[in-house]
């Protein structure tokens, strides 16, 4: 999923967890029960949610971040949308302010849309088809993160991406019309993804009176059943009942329950699950620390869910920075690393499991490969650290001694993580330190290269279940900006090579998904051996809510569906 996108702050231990495992392999959920399936009415009252950090960047067109998708996904719509329910289903595409979904024709390469009238935006104008025009030229003209990465199949997109100082023209490949209600996307190739893409808040539609810049800590209006009423970056953010919203799919916009959801930043973790347990507080976005789990385990273990995702914590290196610009060192950190060490700071074994590579388990492309392990071997598992081969790779490289910071988070993970990384600098050879930022604004600052970032940590979560999701978006060369904020390629990594092998994975996904998956592999393979990441391990998730929230559902690809809850 979606990731990440942002790093979230995650933190556990491994005591007590068996009995909090109830979530189910591919985006499971404890309890999936809603309102309708009680019988009961449960609108109305307010949701309270806790961060640690804010979001960051509130633009649509730029907020990479799953913290922020749970809310875009109440507040605006696409042509299409995720079915919002728990389990599996919930990675289904259903028609949202489209009629229907079209089966596309000329090869794969033109989408036509019948789009539903009458829809109101939160601030009381009517949507339009030629509003999505101007959201996909908006989207290039503040750069957003992944223009090159899912849009640029968008016929003329790529004269938008080769001059971003020029206003984006789609006049080609985007083809309004508002008299008959229809909208058209003519393509360059054929995308087999390309309804997913839509399905996400990038491609999310807002009114042509959105400002054509970055709006900050600004709002757009949207068309769903909430809307933002304020959003304090330092404080908290609220979203109240959108006036002019009516229900015209379920299965993809639904009424929500609460009539306000206030997600309010700054607290300690620890003050977070205090205030859940005491019932001042509805859910914690932040994941545990260590010596509150044998609690949640024992007296709220009704209020407490772990989840499986198909997601991946690791390592950033900037191949264009020294001196990760050296195969050799890069490769020296992945023998080094000792992943179980990591895996403790996640939590244990119940809440993560080591990993080599860039795809998670159970996912598309997937097949399991470790080279940077004792004896390995073609079961693919990481089985401990080869010191003495990376001390090898260092002296071969002759970055010994050089200056090192790493940038990661100020909560306990990131913390500890950064603790972590040092060690294994120094003893490398390398003189090393940390720097640590707010989660929000450590993300945006490790994307911009115009910060020199030579190494750091992030984590990702599929936006939608496909290999290029993860190995297209992250290292491929359309991801990367310079001088961005936007551009989740975070290790500058361009190999010409391995991008033509994606972009033929992508071209064969078309027509045979099943020989494109075999692709994707090889391709993780490739990346691997590149080590522009040394990847960490595949997380768990915790859900703690407080004893007054039912009806919760965890979703495949939204993860809690906290509107679809209510509070009693």
């Amino acid at each position: 999923m979606t990731t990440l996108r942002k790093p979230a702050a995650f933190v556990g231990i491994a005591a007590g967890l068996v009995l909090l495992a109830t979530g189910c392999g591919g985006g499971g959920s404890s309890s999936n029960n809603n309102a309708s399936s009680t019988g009961g009415n449960h609108t109305g009252g307010t949701m309270v949610l806790l961060a640690n950090a804010n979001p960051g960047d509130a633009d649509p067109a730029i907020n990479y971040t799953l913290q922020l998708w749970q809310l875009f996904i109440l507040t605006n719509d696409g042509l299409v949308a995720f079915k919002r329910v728990g389990g599996a289903e919930g990675g289904q595409i259903v028609p949202d302010l489209a009629v229907s979904i079209p089966k596309p024709t000329d090869g794969g390469k033109t989408y036509t849309f019948q789009i539903r009238k009458g829809i109101k935006y939160s601030d009381g104008t009517t949507m339009k088809p030629s509003d999505f025009k101007f959201t996909f030229e908006r989207m290039f003209d503040v750069h957003g993160p992944t223009t090159g990465s899912f849009y640029s199949v968008i016929q003329g997109a790529d004269a938008c991406l080769k001059a971003p100082s020029k206003k984006c023209d789609l006049s080609a490949g985007i083809v309004p019309d508002d008299q008959n209600s229809t909208l058209t996307f003519h393509l360059t190739t054929g995308d087999p993804e390309f309804l997913d893409k839509l399905g996400l808040p990038f491609a999310m539609v807002i009114p042509p009176s959105t400002p054509m810049k970055d709006l900050g800590s600004k709002t757009a209006a949207g068309t769903g059943p909430y809307m933002f009423k304020e959003y304090i970056p330092n404080k908290d953010l609220t979203l109240v009942r959108n006036p002019n919203f009516k229900v015209w799919n379920a299965d993809a916009q639904p009424p929500g329950n609460p009539d306000e959801i206030i997600e309010k930043f700054g607290l300690t973790v620890e003050a977070e699950i205090t205030q859940v347990e005491n019932g001042q507080a509805d859910w914690v976005f932040d994941q545990p620390p260590a010596d509150r789990l044998p609690e949640m385990s024992t007296k709220y273990a009704s209020q407490t869910h772990v989840n499986p995702l198909t997601a991946v914590w690791y390592v950033a290196m900037n191949v264009n920075e020294a001196p990760f610009d050296n195969l050799k060192a890069r490769q020296a950190v992945n023998y080094a690393m000792d992943r179980n060490s990591l895996v403790k700071i996640q939590g244990g074994p119940q809440l993560a499991v080591p990993t080599c590579q860039v795809l998670p388990p159970n996912f598309p492309g997937y097949k399991p490969y470790c080279p940077y392990t004792t004896s390995p071997d073609s079961s693919g598992k990481w089985k401990g650290p080869d010191t003495a081969k990376a001390q090898q790779l260092v002296d071969a490289s002759g970055t010994k001694g050089q200056k090192v910071t790493f940038i990661t988070t100020t909560d306990e993970v990131g913390k500890s993580i950064g603790n972590y990384m040092v060690g294994l600098l120094n003893s490398l050879g390398y003189k090393a330190s940390f720097k640590a930022l707010g989660g929000g604004p450590q993300y945006e600052y490790i994307q911009n290269s115009s910060n020199h970032v030579q190494i750091s940590y992030s984590s990702w979560y599929q936006d939608y279940p496909a290999a290029s999701d993860f190995l297209n978006v992250l290292l491929g060369c359309g991801s990367f900006t310079p001088n961005s904020n936007a551009s989740p390629n975070i290790s500058g990594f361009c190999d010409k090579k391995i991008q033509a092998d994606m972009d033929k994975a992508l071209a064969t996904g078309v027509t045979d998904p099943t020989a494109a998956n075999v692709q994707w592999a090889q391709i993780d393979k490739e990346v691997t051996d590149q080590a522009p990441w040394a990847a960490m391990f595949n997380p768990k998730l915790i859900d703690f809510v407080s004893k007054r929230v039912g009806g919760y559902q965890f979703s495949l690809q939204w993860y809690f569906l906290y509107d679809q809850a209510w509070v009693k």
